[in-house]
């Protein structure tokens, strides 16, 4: 599984005329690979939500988005798996198939949901998504 976060004041996604959006949180496009698991998918979702890169009274990275009231807005992001390594052509032989990645993306809101509000992007759609991203600050995870 690999995650990028983006800290935002605001972050949407739009298809076919329909947006969703957020205006303080995380953007977080996640991607998956084979043999990615349930324990996997509840580690970093926990780890997503209390990853502490909100300032605090003092300026520093400090709150987490729980700390803060913010939202996620879940994007699903299969080129994140993308090999350049034998041209410009990235190969996306590591992300996981259509079907497979649509049921983990699925357990992955599910349990987001758990602890924070939550909108979802429109998987295997093309998208248009604007991020005003803070800092900016993004932030990769990897399990």
């Amino acid at each position: 599984m690999k995650i990028c976060v983006q800290r935002c004041s605001y972050g949407s996604v739009l298809c076919d005329g329909v947006k969703r959006e957020i205006q303080h949180g995380f953007v977080v496009f996640v991607g998956f690979t084979k043999n990615d698991t349930l324990e996997q998918i509840t580690y970093l979702a926990k780890k997503v939500v209390n990853l502490r890169i909100f300032p605090d009274a003092n300026g520093v990275m400090n709150q987490s988005l729980l700390d803060v009231g913010g939202s996620i807005l879940s994007i699903s992001q299969f080129t994140l798996y993308a090999d350049t390594k034998k041209g410009n052509r990235p190969s996306y032989q590591q992300a996981l198939n259509s079907e497979e990645a649509q049921k983990l993306y699925r357990l992955w809101n599910d349990e987001i949901r758990k602890y924070v509000p939550l909108e979802i992007g429109f998987f295997g759609e093309d998208m248009k998504v604007e991020i005003h991203n803070e800092g900016p600050t993004t932030i990769l995870l990897e399990r």
